[in-house]
């Protein structure tokens, strides 16, 4: 899933006072920077801001950035936090823990809001719920008065009927049913809490809700006036550590509004102390950002072209600030270093060598697939090459015994850590995060698989089509037909042995060739019930993948409520045929 691109709007009298004049130059200067105007009026800039640059998403966060860009303001911006208080705590009931375990926390103090800056405050939480948040799936954001609240926070879970508070902007209580079935917001974000025992609330010590995340605030405790002074933040989901980077985008704008930071103890099993605003470090390469940029900078360019992006620098080592969730790899900061060098001052060079372009011989079949596909009306995707073994093994019905041949990512940032070996699994997340959406569907994906062979990644481009409802027929019909256009035969074989997500008697093998010497030597691979086709030397036929439909345990991983037929294919044979 990709993250939404947002639109932020800007105070141009504000931006004219604190930044500089709006004039041509100021305009170019802000489409450099990576975040092109949409649109000027007499009172608002909007400003379109990339999906990677979530920090971007209010005006102090662009203001604090654009002014390094500009070289007014250079460097890693440094914000004093204050350790916390004695009551300064949120306690995490174990109870959250299959319902929305973590949670990151603060208190921003001595702000001075008015209207514009609690637009604004409203403006970043939002943007953040539909960007880094997903429309709340992932992360949840709660500003709450903190004259309001009695500390310590309890972080907990309980049963919708005792959840009973009035919610934010209304005069009357409702419990948390109510709420997913009354509420608009309830009934937006109702299917993030579908299927929970229990619902997460953040109530305080004199046992006030204070919101139900991720779908409301209360009344109570929960509405921000021109009259606070001092809030509590929190952000909640699934990923600790994106967490604390989004409580830090938060912080680091209300500081910059003139607010106080004060770090919060939350007591997990182990004591986790928020905000943290120490800066990561990296490594950056004069020779390798040379080489990349096609530029012969020194190293003192280098550091002051770093720095114009709001990094420190020191002798190749770079301190990235603690609100950039962007930066995973030294790529990243070069391409930092040519925005702040100016994409308008690269020279544009022709290669000193004659070549005559062709399309690979694989994309030209690959395009010609998919135009089939289309033309059957189905509908495309295009999923992560990155996995996790949730989705790769346990919703397909994969023991822990059977989880063989993969590729696991170290040190991964998310929890996407595995090559995918398959489409399948992909296919099948994709059904399941649409089952509200109206039916039949169809779907495709050409998409390469890795699997370790030999202490190897071997690579290779697959075919997988699910359709749903859908069934064993169906699909091999699908299937037929746009062999046929691409001229390809095949013969369909029930196995012997099978993948384990399909129904035994109604999946078949998909064997490629037309002779009839099959081989009925089959030896099994891993513990997944795949096997390889060991030939005679009498024939060349090869099997190239399995169609059939799913089981209905495997749909029941899902919360697919439809029945799905599926086939997969490694276009590799087929590439080989073709070509």
């Amino acid at each position: 899933m990709k993250y939404k691109m947002a639109i932020i709007n800007l105070n141009k009298k504000q931006f004219e006072k604190e930044i500089g004049k709006l004039d041509e130059k100021m305009q170019d200067r802000i489409a450099m920077f990576g975040t092109p105007i949409e649109k000027i009026n007499n009172e608002e800039i909007q400003v379109e801001i990339f999906p990677n640059r979530p920090d971007l998403l209010s005006y102090q966060g662009f203001k604090r950035s654009f002014l390094t860009f500009l070289g007014k303001k250079t460097g890693l911006k440094k914000y004093k936090i204050n350790k916390p208080k004695k009551d300064y705590k949120v306690i995490i009931d174990s109870s959250v823990k299959n319902v929305r375990p973590y949670t990151a926390c603060a208190i921003v103090k001595s702000l001075k809001l008015n209207d514009e800056k609690i637009k604004e405050l409203i403006e970043i939480q939002e943007k953040l719920h539909i960007t880094i948040g997903r429309k709340r799936k992932k992360i949840a954001i709660g500003i709450y008065p903190l004259e309001k609240i009695k500390l310590p926070i309890i972080f907990k879970a309980l049963e919708p009927d005792k959840i009973k508070f009035i919610l934010l902007e209304m005069d009357r209580e409702m419990s948390g049913l109510q709420i997913l079935q009354r509420h608009p917001a309830g009934r937006d974000y109702a299917h993030l809490l579908a299927g929970k025992a229990k619902f997460p609330i953040f109530i305080d010590a004199n046992k006030n809700i204070l919101s139900m995340p991720p779908i409301i605030n209360s009344q109570l405790t929960g509405k921000i006036t021109e009259k606070t002074k001092d809030v509590f933040i929190e952000c909640s989901g699934f990923d600790f550590e994106i967490l604390k980077k989004c409580l830090n985008i938060i912080i680091t704008s209300l500081a910059d509004m003139g607010g106080k930071i004060y770090q919060m103890e939350l007591k997990y099993k182990n004591i986790k102390i928020t905000p943290d605003l120490t800066p990561e470090k990296a490594k950056i390469s004069l020779e390798n950002t040379n080489k990349l940029l096609g530029l012969n900078l020194d190293e003192k360019q280098l550091k002051q072209l770093i720095e114009k992006m709001g990094y420190d620098y020191n002798k190749g080592g770079v301190k990235i600030p603690a609100w950039r969730i962007d930066i995973l790899h030294e790529v990243d900061l070069i391409e930092d270093v040519a925005i702040a060098y100016g994409y308008e001052n690269f020279i544009p060079e022709i290669p000193d060598i004659s070549t005559i372009g062709q399309e690979n011989s694989k994309e030209t079949i690959k395009r010609k697939i998919a135009e089939i596909l289309s033309g059957l009306k189905m509908l495309e995707v295009s999923n992560y090459h990155l996995t996790n073994k949730k989705d790769e093994f346990t919703k397909m019905g994969i023991s822990k015994k059977q989880e063989k041949d993969f590729i696991e990512v170290e040190e991964s940032k998310t929890d996407y850590t595995l090559l995918r070996k398959y489409l399948t699994p992909y296919l099948l997340k994709n059904l399941s995060e649409n089952i509200d959406s109206e039916y039949p569907q169809s779907i495709f994906e050409i998409g390469k698989v890795f699997k370790l062979q030999k202490e190897e990644i071997n690579e290779r481009e697959n075919l997988a089509v699910a359709i749903t409802p859908g069934n064993f027929t169906e699909i091999k019909q699908r299937l037929e037909y746009f062999l046929k256009m691409i001229n390809v035969k095949i013969k369909i074989k029930e196995p012997e042995e099978f993948p384990l997500h399909f129904i035994d008697g109604r999946v078949a093998e998909i064997i490629l060739g037309e002779s009839d010497l099959m081989s009925k030597q089959m030896k099994v691979v891993g513990g997944d019930g795949r096997r390889k086709e060991k030939p005679n030397s009498e024939t060349l036929n090869k099997r190239i993948g399995f169609v059939g439909e799913i089981h209905p345990k495997i749909l029941k991983n899902w919360k697919i409520k439809m029945p799905v037929a599926i086939f997969e294919i490694n276009l590799e044979e087929i590439f080989e045929k073709l070509g």
